[in-house]
């Protein structure tokens, strides 16, 4: 398709999945690193790093899809960033065509990217989108983009803009594609949930849902449920029923858990429903007060949490939180996306990041590696990778590592307290030995 300013986007934008192959081939390069051991402690450290990723190579699955015992630090990780120059303005939605292209809503229009390069999107000649200001992005199963602006909806499908008069001067939020196909957005003001039916809008709830709608899902049992003004709603099916939060409890987003009670993302917290009532839910390992503002199921079972902290990773009963700090793009996450490849987007206000699955996962100290100075390295049959360290015997099996013979400080004595473990032989004989470990 040639764009009115005359982009060629079939010449500017090759496929997506041709994109995957330069991080799978980096990752696998580790195993051509010059073999250095031998002469001194980093040298011997190299070496044993590419020959653990070696033996991760041999014995993991490599699936396309990310493996959900990994932390979000053990994912192939890109970032691109405004400040680099990637895009103008924050990214505020994300959304994958038909043609595997990702399409990036922000505050001055829309984007297509290739995995390489923004490119601004325009209209047909004499067209125009409702507003520049993008809040929200879906492509529904037939291929349509529907597109949420800050002063109405319009829909975008085999070259063709549509406009929808009804919504004109409205701000739209929260599209989502129910299990019969109809699409549902949030209008505003006043608040009311709204459907696209016959190519028509049809709206409810005005009165009351007071001055605005914000979020809106469909649970697994077809529960609509919608987030407003005046509380927490099951609007359908049967007669709607209301949940009343307190002033200042603004609800950004929606999501089940794995247990089927619906969480909350609130200006003080994650909650849940639970007995009908709202009440506090706590993640696994943290204890730390966090703002979250957006959730996403991704197809492996985890549940990603945006915040305005960071991003948080729930996986197998366990949280791993990843920042700025650790190479997010910034800390102030707007969207979650995943694409049909697997691969997780994440927006901030800073740029776009993605999170892929390596060909080789890393193991590092923050998977309870017990050092970083490592001497030796087997897979056992029983699935279990043995690391032999500076530091004592390292196993890591099941997405958890075992540390045995740790060193410890010495004693007034000047003894070591604790039986020191040396590695001069195959890891399967040590690890057979009668050795204690500690889980990490």
């Amino acid at each position: 398709m040639v764009h009115s300013d005359g982009i060629n986007e079939s010449k500017m934008l090759p496929s997506m999945s041709k994109l995957r192959t330069p991080d799978r081939a980096s990752a696998a390069s580790v195993s051509r690193l010059p073999a250095v051991a031998g002469h001194s402690p980093l040298a011997t450290r190299h070496f044993f790093f590419v020959l653990l990723a070696g033996v991760l190579l041999l014995w993991c699955p490599c699936a396309e899809a990310l493996d959900p015992e990994l932390d979000v630090s053990q994912y192939a990780h890109t970032a691109w960033k405004i400040r680099d120059g990637f895009i103008q303005g924050a990214i505020t939605a994300i959304a994958q065509g038909p043609d595997g292209y990702l399409w990036l809503g922000t505050d001055f229009g829309l984007y297509l990217f290739d995995g390489v390069r923004a490119v601004p999107w325009q209209p047909p000649v004499g067209e125009q989108l409702p507003s520049n200001y993008i809040r929200s992005l879906l492509v529904t199963r037939d291929g349509t983009l529907w597109i949420a602006t800050g002063k109405g909806l319009a829909s975008w499908k085999d070259g063709g803009l549509t406009n929808y008069p009804e919504t004109n001067g409205q701000i739209i939020s929260s599209l989502f594609q129910d299990r019969e196909g109809t699409v549902w957005f949030g209008m505003n003001p006043p608040g009311r949930l709204c459907a696209i039916q016959d190519g028509k809008v049809q709206c409810s709830g005005a009165g009351s849902f007071g001055d605005f709608v914000d979020a809106s899902y469909e649970d697994s049992k077809g529960n609509l449920w919608v987030s407003s003004a005046t509380g927490l709603w099951r609007w359908k099916p049967g007669p709607p029923e209301q949940y009343p939060l307190s002033g200042d409890l603004f609800v950004a987003a929606l999501i089940e858990s794995n247990g089927g009670a619906l969480l909350l993302a609130t200006v003080k917290g994650l909650k849940q429903v639970a007995g009908g009532k709202i009440q506090s839910y706590a993640l696994p390992g943290v204890t730390a007060q966090f703002r979250p503002s957006r959730f996403l199921r991704s197809s492996d079972g985890s549940l990603w949490i945006g915040s305005v902290q960071g991003l948080l990773h729930l996986h197998q009963g366990r949280t791993d939180i990843f920042g700025s700090a650790d190479g997010l793009s910034g800390d102030v996450v707007n969207s979650i996306f995943e694409d049909r490849e697997g691969d997780v987007w994440v927006s901030t206000n800073d740029g776009l990041d993605r999170f892929r699955e390596y060909a080789v996962p890393t193991i590092s100290r923050n998977q309870g590696l017990s050092t970083s100075v490592t001497y030796s390295v087997e897979a056992t049959a029983d699935g279990a990778i043995w690391i032999g360290t500076s530091d004592g015997l390292n196993r890591w099996q099941n997405a958890r590592m075992t540390v045995y013979g740790t060193r410890t400080r010495l004693d007034s004595s000047m003894r070591r307290n604790e039986k020191e473990l040396s590695v001069p032989g195959p890891t399967a004989d040590i690890a057979n030995s009668g050795f204690a470990g500690t889980p990490r």
